[in-house]
């Protein structure tokens, strides 16, 4: 075989392999994790996701994107695990049934706007609203979630951690599963005029449910406009925590937190814009309404 034939022929697939792409053609997608990790990691608890360590694009430039989503900057997050789904009601009566000083009509005023009002304010007692078992539990305050994660050997997730685990490995994308979405794909833009079951809607990449939509989700930080400007615009910042020096100050503190919180992932009330995972929204950690619940992380520990 003549030497200028076997030199056309292996070029492309030479540089296929180089680049990592078929000769058919490139996957221009950036991966955003190291899929082989999972396999040296402890498995998930169950109801949990693991999420493997990776950096990430957080944030948005897009002309739909909000000023405290700018600039995008680059971000690594060690591997972490996160609820499936949406807390339930019925996970949520399991936690307040061990613990009555949570239940309606007994937590601390401190811990729940308007003296605990509007806390659980559909529940009769200790029971959820009839047919509600598998809904997210709404009504309830960053103090009441922080209280449930606890209990549960869990935290919430931090700002960081919630948005690398809803892009579900895609990069730069609008949505859990894409640059579009449609009433089929998520509980938003009052399409259902209340809460929806937890996992009634296909899952992003990495197995989870209601990444947009259903319910906004609490955060462990402190809400910042300006956090994305502290970040070096050519450098990776490592696990970002906006408010608090650690994770672990913060979960031995939390009852003294008094400033505002993040919260993510959009609800069944808001429009396409408010579902998009780098959308950030904020409340005071007392807040209690019929849009917001929560989800839970845990830390790695090998």
């Amino acid at each position: 075989m003549p030497l200028h034939f076997v030199y056309v022929f292996m070029c492309p697939l030479f540089f296929s392999v180089i680049m990592g792409c078929s000769i058919e053609g490139c996957n221009t997608e950036k991966p955003v994790t190291q899929p082989n990790e999972v396999d040296t990691l402890p498995p998930p608890p169950p109801g949990m996701v693991l999420v493997p360590a990776g950096e990430f694009d957080m944030g948005s430039n897009d002309e739909e994107g909000n000023n405290d989503e700018q600039p995008v900057h680059r971000v690594y997050v060690d591997a972490f695990y996160i609820d499936e789904t949406e807390v339930t009601n019925t996970q949520f009566k399991v936690f307040l049934l061990e613990n009555p000083q949570w239940q309606k009509g007994h937590i601390n005023a401190k811990f729940a706007e308007f003296d605990g009002g509007s806390y659980l304010r559909l529940w009769n007692g200790n029971n959820y609203p009839d047919g509600k078992g598998n809904h997210p539990v709404v009504y309830v305050s960053w103090y009441a979630a922080m209280a449930y994660a606890e209990w549960a050997g869990k935290r919430l997730p931090t700002e960081a951690e919630w948005e690398y685990a809803a892009r579900g490995g895609l990069e730069r994308k609008k949505y859990p599963n894409g640059n579009t979405i449609a009433s089929g794909e998520a509980n938003y833009d009052d399409n259902v005029d209340n809460t929806t079951p937890v996992a009634k809607y296909p899952k992003n990449g990495y197995g989870l449910y209601d990444m947009a939509g259903n319910v906004w989700e609490w955060c462990l930080d402190e809400y910042d406009a300006e956090f994305y400007f502290t970040f070096s615009r050519n450098g990776v910042a490592r696990h970002p925590l906006s408010g608090a020096n650690s994770v672990e100050w913060l979960m031995n503190n939390w009852t003294n937190v008094k400033s505002s919180r993040v919260l993510r992932g959009g609800s069944w009330s808001v429009t396409a814009n408010d579902v998009r995972v780098a959308k950030r929204e904020v409340d005071s950690p007392t807040s209690t309404v019929d849009t917001v619940g929560f989800r839970c992380a845990r830390s790695v520990t090998p």
